[in-house]
């Protein structure tokens, strides 16, 4: 059996007293939690805004500058997944519920609800709530994503370095990584994956049950949220057991499945010519107001800045907290690429999918909307999809495979955490023993049981938010530490050639 390493036992005693006390006294953790969400909103808003901005910059400079060829391994490695089932897995792991439960529910609240700036349910409210969802989804998540992953893979399959945060560090701090101050960055990257898995997994279970209110007369309430996350917790163990082959890749592959068929089927009975005008259009103001998006913290306008530390803040903090599970599993099945083709991979593709999914589910909501048939918008925010569905041809299998694609995108995201958390937890290993993955299988769904029973979505906001700042600081090392690391190679790599040019 695999080590076990400190950081598993500091960490699970940090989970365990979290769970504890959010389970007996629920209005003072949610009460601490909100306090904190909020000093950080207010005061560090603009650090989010510009550590995230700088990390795209600094993923689009590695693509086209010379570092960009080398590969994420040895020389002589090879990818281990094809295309199609490397961007599955990506794709599933990086915001397969996110997509599923925002992507009616985002767009139509930001045109009919709260719009950025402009007034609801105007011309300009839908260009900004297509603009700004494209942007709270965009490259900006893939970036951050990107960057613990090539980080991670690039000292780990080309320096044979343990696959943690903390040895990424080591060319910053030395030795220092190996002693109590490494155990601090891998308890903070561990600490926030729980949480952020845990947030998603509160998500993925509050809209199991939305859709079941919706269609039938299950209770939209804790109770049954409660029993579907102990029910998915089962079946992702149950994946968990059989392996990262096995279990992961015929999962993602599954959910892939999934969402090309509710994608094209949504697609197709939707408003198809309404919808492909408006995603060409929304692609172009993305990318004509990108640089002002990324700054923008509207410091003289009360009601705009709230928008920006609700969404926008909210937004860089969930990636951010996901980034080191997704991140490490980015890496796991990236061996062998070079830079260029990962960054190219993980910034663009999902990107454009992700801005096809939006448009198609997102204007068909707001279509509705603008036409007087349904109030979309003043559904709860987990029914916004299966509102929509309601008033569209083949309304019960579009349901029931919705239902299916998240609670599939559930299991991945938990089964794939369960792996990353147990490889974080024993000192590296890309085998973690199955007990260790158990535990925190069990501990991921309890979190995510106690901030629902807390508080319910505005909990999972709060606690991710928290999660995520001290992680922030310590993706901005691993920024200086890679890139340093990156200088040096390059120099070895120049002298090398160098002296087999002369022996020719």
């Amino acid at each position: 059996m695999k080590k076990v390493t400190l950081v598993f036992w500091i960490t699970l005693a940090i989970t365990l007293m979290a769970v504890i006390w959010g389970s007996f006294a629920p209005d003072n953790f949610e009460s601490l939690t909100s306090d904190i969400q909020m000093f950080i909103s207010v005061n560090f808003g603009w650090y989010y805004l510009v550590i995230v901005a700088l990390f795209v910059i600094f993923c689009l400079y590695m693509i086209v500058s010379p570092y960009g060829k080398i590969k994420l391994g040895k020389r002589e490695d090879k990818p281990e997944y094809s295309y199609p089932t490397w961007l599955s897995m990506l794709f599933s792991a990086g915001m397969g519920i996110g997509l599923v439960f925002w992507g009616a529910a985002e767009p139509i609240f930001h045109y009919a609800s709260n719009p950025p700036t402009a007034e609801p349910e105007t011309v300009a409210a839908l260009q900004e709530a297509m603009q700004f969802t494209f942007f709270h989804w965009g490259v900006h998540a893939w970036g951050i994503y990107a960057i613990v992953a090539m980080v991670l893979a690039y000292f780990k399959f080309r320096k044979g370095a343990p696959g943690l945060i903390s040895a990424t560090l080591e060319p910053l701090f030395g030795k220092a990584m190996r002693g109590p101050w490494g155990v601090v960055v891998d308890v903070i990257a561990v600490f926030a994956t729980v949480v952020g898995v845990a947030t998603t997994l509160g998500f993925g279970a509050s809209q199991i049950n939305g859709g079941l209110s919706y269609l039938t007369n299950v209770d939209n309430s804790f109770s049954v949220q409660l029993i579907i996350i102990a029910i998915v917790t089962v079946l992702f163990m149950m994946s968990a057991y059989t392996g990262l082959s096995r279990g992961i890749k015929w999962l993602s592959n599954t959910n892939m499945i999934l969402a090309v068929v509710l994608f094209a089927l949504m697609l197709i009975v939707g408003p198809t010519l309404y919808i492909m005008n408006i995603f060409t259009d929304s692609i172009g103001a993305y990318i004509q107001n990108l640089p002002s998006m990324s700054f923008r913290l509207a410091p003289n306008n009360d009601e705009n800045q709230a928008w920006i530390n609700n969404w926008t803040v909210f937004y860089w903090a969930w990636w951010i907290s996901w980034s080191p599970f997704v991140g490490i599993f980015i890496a796991r099945v990236s061996k062998g690429r070079t830079i260029r083709e990962f960054l190219t991979g993980v910034l663009l593709v999902p990107t454009v999918v992700g801005f096809l999914w939006f448009s198609t589910f997102g204007m068909s909501a707001i279509n509705l909307q603008q036409n007087n048939t349904a109030d979309i918008a003043g559904l709860a925010t987990e029914q916004a999809l299966f509102g929509t569905f309601d008033y569209y041809p083949l309304t019960i299998i579009m349901s029931i495979l919705a239902m299916l694609l998240i609670s599939t995108f559930f299991i991945t995201s938990a089964d794939s955490a369960t792996f990353v958390l147990g490889m974080q937890t024993t000192g590296g290993s890309l085998n973690p023993p199955k007990m260790v993955k158990f535990a925190w299988g069990i501990l991921q769904s309890a979190t995510a049981a106690v901030l629902l029973y807390t508080g319910g979505l505005q909990a999972l906001q709060n606690a991710l938010i928290s999660a995520a700042f001290p992680f922030s600081i310590i993706m901005v090392m691993m920024v200086i530490s890679f890139y340093k690391t990156l200088q040096k190679d390059k120099a070895i790599i120049e002298k090398e050639k160098n002296e087999n040019k002369t022996t020719a």
